[in-house]
């Protein structure tokens, strides 16, 4: 009796081969016990098939989605390589208004002749800019 719709099968053969009487209160109630758990095996058995349907879905769901992040992530690493083994530095300021901190490459502030500013992302708030002169810059 490997599984529970077996098990079932076996007691409703033991009550037939006992004769049950099912016009008898007690054999109306043993019967109708047997044919509920007939129906909940076979409704276990349902809830068990769908159990590995399903994680077959999700495995293959899984791996689909493996290949997507590899795919993804290989093109993103060989986009990003160049990044990645040049030293960039970074400015880190914090905004007045929503003290968020905000990052900027440090290679902006080599072009003197340039006058930038930067906003914060989250508020817009105005959290560097240049100081640098026109006038003296193009009199140089």
């Amino acid at each position: 009796m490997k599984d529970l719709h077996s098990k079932i099968s076996y007691l409703q053969g033991l009550a037939e081969g006992l004769n049950l009487d099912t016009t008898s209160k007690e054999g109306r109630i043993l019967s109708n016990i047997l044919d509920i758990l007939d129906d909940m095996a076979a409704g276990i058995k349902e809830l068990q098939d769908a159990q590995l349907e399903l994680e077959d879905y999700v495995e293959s769901i899984d791996e689909d989605l493996n290949a997507l992040e590899d795919d993804f992530y290989d093109e993103f690493d060989d986009e990003d390589s160049d990044y990645e083994n040049d030293d960039i530095e970074y400015m880190e300021v914090e905004c007045p208004n929503c003290h968020d901190i905000v990052y900027f490459e440090t290679d902006l502030l080599d072009n003197e002749d340039e006058i930038f500013e930067i906003s914060c992302p989250n508020c817009d708030e105005v959290v560097f800019k240049t100081d640098y002169d026109i006038e003296e810059s193009e009199q140089d």
